[in-house]
């Protein structure tokens, strides 16, 4: 067997999903029990618990950890974690639980029942905190910030069993791979070292530079997308993943790259962000995160590099799964290839800065895309999708 990064926190895989045989019985007795609709980011929340990806927590965060992981960015026991993952609800509806009783946590769009909260805990929290400790500012147009001011003001915690991962296994069969699963791929293909790239866009030249320099450094890479809800103007998955798809079969050796999605949904807190991706992917068992320039950020929020700096942070023992640090990336024309600031000696005049904004813009106008900036194979699937809006 080869020796994958242990899981997060040094124990086995977590994964809270019922077990089959048990599944309809608990799923029936959900529905006679007092019932929270949640947001799309707290379903997904759950299917990060399902699978396992959230080891190895047992679920909804209390007073303690919430206010350990803002300010120190561990729980409350020590253990390393950057983002807060509660379940906020407005008081009327904590007013009218119990403490030590089982509530049902249903989809807030579809109604399906997802999960079995058993409430230990009911607090609430200073959102600002939050605000600033996460995201670094309070400002209403950073969108994690807008969630977390609309958000209800009590806090339900307690440890949670899951009873439905919605539609995207079977949405995406071939790509909704979990991080038990994830393992036995990475030891069947013989890799150790396995580098994870996080995208929630299509990959363009320079995505596809920072996989080849991974897959130089490691044994394969494992590009890592997300299938939960984006902002709006983002292309769906179905699309993007086909893009991928087109890149990696013209344009990657076989056997050097898995594709693969997860139901996580984007905070755009950058540097804490990346942290938190990090955690997931030893939890997958990617010894190596991909962090390039401004990794998990949403307009200038964040410095270019800030998501780089912030592993330089952590203590000792905080995370085994480690940071591919690659500077900015671009075409140059004089080095006739790509390159990054580290790389190449030209002048800025040389290079073609390549951004997934640029290239929608480009494609929204049904502009030419030139093959330095995205490859041919992945534009046609991009244009298709655009001609169709």
């Amino acid at each position: 067997m080869i020796d994958l990064v242990p899981p997060h926190g040094g124990k086995p895989l977590n994964p809270l999903l019922a077990a089959e045989d048990s599944r309809n019985a608990e799923a029936d007795r959900a529905k006679t029990l007092k019932r929270v609709d949640l947001t799309s980011r707290e379903v997904s929340d759950l299917y990060m618990f399902a699978m396992g990806a959230y080891s190895p927590l047992t679920g909804f965060m209390g007073s303690d950890d919430w206010q350990s992981c803002c300010r120190d960015m561990r729980v409350s026991g020590g253990l390393f974690w950057p983002i807060p993952i509660t379940l906020p609800v407005d008081k009327a509806t904590a007013d009218g639980l119990s403490l030590g009783e089982d509530v049902a946590l249903a989809d807030g769009e579809s109604g399906q029942i997802c999960a079995i909260l058993k409430l230990e805990e009911k607090y609430s929290i200073d959102k600002q905190v939050e605000c600033e400790s996460v995201y670094r500012t309070s400002d209403e147009s950073h969108p994690g910030v807008q969630k977390v001011l609309a958000q209800g003001d009590v806090n339900l915690a307690g440890p949670v069993t899951v009873l439905d991962e919605g539609d995207l296994p079977s949405t995406f069969p071939d790509l909704y791979i979990r991080p038990d699963e994830a393992r036995r791929i990475f030891q069947d293909m013989g890799w150790r070292r396995v580098a994870a790239f996080q995208t929630r866009n299509p990959m363009h030249r320079s995505h596809e530079h920072l996989v080849k320099i991974a897959v130089e450094v490691c044994d394969g890479a494992f590009i890592h997308q997300v299938l939960g809800k984006l902002k709006a103007g983002d292309i769906p998955g179905e699309v993007r993943t086909q893009a991928i798809q087109a890149m990696i079969d013209g344009y990657f050796r076989k056997n050097t790259v898995i594709q693969a999605g997860y139901p996580i949904e984007m905070r755009y807190a950058g540097p804490r962000e990346a942290l938190l991706h990090a955690v997931i992917r030893q939890n997958f068992g990617c010894s190596h995160l991909i962090v390039g320039r401004d990794h998990a950020g949403v307009g200038d929020f964040y410095g270019p590099f800030d998501a780089q700096n912030i592993f330089d942070e952590l203590w000792d023992g905080a995370l085994i799964t480690q940071p591919l640090k690659i500077d900015i990336t671009f075409y140059c024309k004089k080095c006739d290839g790509m390159a990054t600031a580290k790389t190449c000696p030209h002048e800025p005049e040389d290079h073609i800065s390549i951004s997934g904004t640029r290239q929608r813009e480009m494609l929204s106008k049904n502009e030419p895309i030139p093959p330095e900036f995205s490859r041919p194979e992945v534009v046609a699937v991009l244009r298709e999708y655009y001609q169709s809006l």
